[in-house]
C-alpha cells in the first residue's frame, strides 16, 4: 500500500531479517479481495484501522520480489493518506516516512517501490 502522510511523505517498512525498505503490505488469503487484504495487512502490521472507503485502487504491477531472489510478485497497488501514527508490528522491524524524492536516493528499497511507485510520486499530480 502507498500509504501517505497530509504532508506527503510516503511509509516505508522493512521486514525483520530482510535489509530492503519496501510498502506495507502481504499476501491474499485464500478467498481474500485485495482490498480487504490490504485493509487487514496495515492492521496486522502498522495497527491502523483505515476506513475502508479512505483505501483506494491505483493499478496492478508484476516484477521482482525484493527480499526473494528468483521470486516475482503481482502486486495489487493502493493508496490512503493518513494523520494516524503506525506502530511496527508483527513481521516488520522499521518503519519510516520518507519524502518521495529523497527515497528514490536510497540503496535500499524494493523494485517496486523504485521503478513504479515512487517515480509516479515524484511526477506529481495527475499520474497514478
Amino acid at each position: 500500500m502507498r500509504l501517505l502522510d497530509p504532508s506527503g511523505r510516503i511509509l516505508l517498512v522493512r521486514k525483520r531479517n530482510t535489509v530492503m525498505f519496501m510498502q506495507p503490505g502481504g499476501k491474499l488469503e485464500v478467498g481474500e479481495d485485495p482490498h480487504d487484504a490490504v485493509i487487514r495487512e496495515i492492521e496486522e502490521e502498522l495497527g491502523l484501522q483505515l476506513p475502508p472507503g479512505q483505501v483506494h485502487f491505483l493499478d496492478q504491477w508484476r516484477g521482482p520480489a525484493a527480499n526473494e531472489s528468483n521470486t516475482d510478485i503481482h502486486a495489487y497497488l493502493y493508496t490512503a493518506t493518513t494523520a494516524l501514527t503506525p506502530v511496527a508490528q508483527a513481521e516488520i522491524e522499521e518503519i519510516l516516512w520518507q519524502d518521495p524524492v529523497a527515497a528514490l536516493q536510497r540503496n535500499d528499497i524494493a523494485p517496486l517501490l523504485r521503478h513504479h511507485v515512487l517515480p509516479q510520486l515524484v511526477a506529481g499530480p495527475g499520474i497514478q
